[in-house]
């Protein structure tokens, strides 16, 4: 392994967002400049965040400790997020939160601890923030854990009952070079916005998306964008009804771009069921798939046709829903039964109420397509979503830290974790089960921030107060530190040796230290290893390694599971691997990868020899087992239910604009947020929201304005951009801006006294506005992508954004 590389020197490193050559300045302790991986023919712009990241001013120099902690004991407490800190030495910090830890389990048991760590701190294999706590816990006696993700939470639940694992979809989803050859038609519910592609966690190699849609352009495949915002598939625009009829491939050089369809937010249910509608009522179903390869089509079927519940859901009832032209859904599922057609969905449609539905609804325009298992057709999920679908995936896994086993069998969804703290012994319902909320006396967190993942941010702060202790390890000063009693300062990427790799990038790399420790930064295992040393298990935490010597070992460790065949499927090829040595002085081995891969093939071929996961072995679009659920929100078969929060419900007369907190395209969710490439789309230093100009003329708004962003539960600020690539009523303002909310007595008194209130968010999370409920009583998973608000100009003081600036 290398030495911290010199100022003029680069060395290999990777992030979730890509493979590069870091480069240090001329003191050698912070990265000038990096270089994108040669392979990789389309880096992510999110390099750019990493140059001065490493000694920039929100690092976590020292352990810090809240005031009133420390001084006062664990407890409940409204201090949390406006306490000041103590900064105790090292050793000294580290014995009292090793009897806090002692106190928690002896006192309340092991299920008072909350191990809420998210991971996606580090790329690395060993340096997996969320592993190395869960491993530290697991050692203690076990902790309550969370289940399922913020971005694919519904899915993660929904589709084992109706196809197949979430994860087989995505990591087995059809290659682009298959699409590129065979597909005609590729309908996109939710665009397949290419901002997303950048990012895998564990490091992405090569980024293939942009070169693969693009393939498919070229060969001239109609690509329809359904969403309400056009740049969510670069190119797209609106066209007339005779772009739908026609037949055969486009002219790349005259019709270039993709058809957007602009649908009204929250509604495409509504227009699948009708594109349904539309295939039953003209023969255009293929019979023959649904009886040979579905269960309960005629059960949906009735549905579709208003026979079980006297609505029929033809295009004209959807268009009242959708504002999508009646005309308009005829010729789109003309068009889709006439071509081999893929029909995909992005994970954005399922972080909203009722997210469980628009994955199954695709699901059965897909099987009433019959085209699911052919070259260029069926059904997906994640296109758009992460640089993962559409690649050629490694067959086996790549080395990864052992967490040991969890005594503790208390859990969460990972969205519920505001309700587990506010209803201590509360039930909760989670596919097919009803479970009681523990109470929770100590919460761990590292490598992750929940201000930035979950909702009504104002509620999760008052949540946090009822904690005895809130235990934080991170590198900087994010929201979540912020309200820590314990601050841990971790170590970035860029101090310490790791390897990276994930099965989409058929790449395991390496990832060298690039400069010395910031201040009194210590790795996360070297911080869990002290702990349980004090706790009396050093030794079956580390098993005698230190980190450079657990990196060995699990590469070692891998590559002999791969010679012997352990770990390589029947078939694949197994891959004859250098020592570690050869590896890190080559910067990483390429893997062998999957040729290309047609989704659900062998289950077309033969669906009794190669049935699905599922309990029939078959697409299910009505479900048994569901149904026997029995519950209000999530029927057993495929249904449009009216969401909460839509423009066309009551509660658009009072808030009239739908807002869209998407991922942002300038940073991975909210880290380094502080790089220079996410501070370059800020807009008068806040998050920039986008409206249309329509809708910014009726507020008197104007490019660059700050605004109030405001719903019941919460508002923010932001700065306005104005655009006509969203349709009227829709306003876009993505998630990740670090949390900072308005404290007269830190941001000055005079925008309170023009009248913003106390927890204003002024540097623009959406997080203050969306509402903490969940999916369904199924998957309760995230809902956080729409919320309806109202926007103002602000024309009061405008206070500064201290989200950056430590408090000590």
């Amino acid at each position: 392994m290398t030495d911290v590389a010199g100022p003029a020197s680069g060395v290999p490193h990777a992030a979730h967002w890509g493979t590069y050559t870091a480069r240090t300045d001329r003191e050698g302790r912070d990265v000038a400049d990096v270089t994108p991986w040669s392979g990789d023919a389309a880096p992510s712009p999110l390099l750019g965040n990493i140059p001065g990241s490493v000694t920039h001013r929100s690092r976590v120099a020292r352990p810090a400790v809240r005031r009133g902690w420390w001084e006062d004991g664990p407890g409940p407490s409204s201090r949390r997020g406006r306490d000041s800190f103590v900064q105790p030495p090292w050793d000294e910090v580290l014995d009292v939160l090793a009897g806090e830890y002692a106190r928690v389990v002896r006192e309340f048991g092991n299920s008072a601890i909350y191990g809420g760590s998210y991971g996606w701190a580090s790329a690395g294999r060993f340096h997996h923030a969320q592993s190395q706590v869960h491993r530290f816990l697991n050692r203690l006696g076990g902790y309550t854990g969370s289940v399922n993700s913020y971005s694919t939470g519904a899915s993660e639940v929904i589709l084992p009952h109706v196809i197949a694992p979430e994860s087989v979809l995505t990591q087995l989803a059809t290659t682009w070079d298959v699409l590129a050859r065979e597909c005609e038609v590729f309908v996109c519910f939710g665009g397949v916005p290419l901002k997303n592609t950048g990012t895998d966690s564990g490091g992405s190699g090569p980024h293939p998306t942009p070169a693969g849609l693009a393939a498919l352009q070229d060969a001239g495949a109609r690509i329809v964008a359904i969403t309400p915002i056009a740049d969510d598939l670069g190119g797209a625009r609106e066209v007339g009804d005779d772009w739908f009829a026609g037949t055969g491939r486009l002219d790349r050089a005259a019709d270039a771009g993709a058809a957007w369809i602009p649908i009204r937010p929250g509604t495409d249910v509504a227009l699948m069921l009708a594109l349904v509608h539309v295939l039953d009522a003209e023969g255009l179903a293929d019979e023959a798939f649904l009886q040979r390869y579905c269960v309960g089509a005629e059960a949906f079927r009735a549905y579709v046709r208003g026979e079980s519940d006297g609505v029929a859901k033809t295009p004209e009832w959807a268009a009242r829903l959708c504002e999508v032209p009646a005309s308009r859904i005829v010729a789109l599922a003309r068009l889709m039964a006439a071509h081999r057609t893929t029909v995909t969905v992005t994970w954005s449609l399922q972080r909203t109420e009722h997210g469980e539905q628009p994955l199954w609804a695709a699901l059965a325009l897909a099987a009433f397509l019959g085209q699911i298992g052919l070259p260029g057709g069926g059904y997906a999920n994640g296109y758009g979503s992460m640089n993962k679908p559409g690649l050629h995936p490694t067959a086996f896994r790549l080395p990864s830290l052992p967490q040991g086993a969890n005594p503790v069998t208390d859990f969460i969804p990972v969205a519920r974790v505001t309700d587990m703290l506010e209803r201590p012994g509360g039930t909760f319902t989670y596919d097919g089960g009803t479970y009681t909320y523990p109470d929770i006396r100590l919460m761990v967190w590292a490598g992750g921030n929940p201000f930035h993942h979950h909702q009504d941010l104002g509620r999760l702060r008052r949540a946090l107060g009822g904690l005895d202790t809130l235990v934080v390890h991170d590198p900087y000063w994010t929201p979540l530190a912020r309200h820590a009693d314990v601050v841990l300062p971790s170590t970035t990427s860029l101090e310490r040796d790791d390897l990276a790799g994930t099965r989409a990038s058929g790449r395991l790399g390496v990832m060298a230290a690039a400069v010395p420790r910031h201040e009194q930064a210590r790795d996360d295992y070297d911080i869990l290893a002290a702990l349980a040393e004090r706790l009396g298990f050093g030794e079956a935490f580390t098993e005698g390694r230190d980190a450079r010597q657990w990196i060995e070992h699990l590469y070692d460790t891998w590559r002999e599971d791969l010679t012997r065949r352990r770990i390589v499927p029947p078939g694949a090829e197994a891959p004859t691997l250098p020592d570690l040595a050869q590896v890190w002085e080559a910067g990483g081995v390429e893997l062998p990868t999957m040729g290309p891969i047609v989704a659900f093939a062998d289950f077309r071929r033969d669906p009794s020899a190669h049935p699905l996961p599922t309990p029939s072995g078959r697409i299910e679009l009505f479900s048994d087992v569901i149904k026997g659920y029995d519950l209000p929100d999530c029927p057993p078969h495929p249904t449009w239910l009216e969401p909460t929060e839509w423009l066309g419900g009551e509660g658009a007369r009072r808030w009239p604009l739908h807002l869209v907190a998407n991922q942002p395209r300038t940073r991975l969710h909210s880290q380094l947020d502080h790089g220079a490439t996410s501070q370059a789309s800020k807009v008068a230093g806040r998050e920039p929201i986008r409206l249309h100009p329509v809708d910014a003329a009726a507020r008197g708004i104007g490019c660059g304005d700050v605004v109030r962003v405001f719903t019941d539960r919460g508002a923010c600020l932001a700065g306005a951009v104005l655009s006509d690539a969203l349709r009227p009523g829709v306003v876009q303002l993505s998630t990740g801006a670090w949390f900072d909310p308005y404290d007269p007595a830190r941001h000055g008194p005079e925008a309170g006294a023009a009248g913003l209130a106390e927890g204003t968010c002024v540097h623009g999370n959406p997080n203050v506005l969306t509402a903490d409920r969940g999916t369904s009583g199924l998957a309760q998973a995230c809902t956080g992508q729409h919320v309806l608000v109202e926007i103002e100009r602000w024309d009061g003081p405008v206070p500064p954004v201290l989200a950056f600036d430590p408090p000590v």
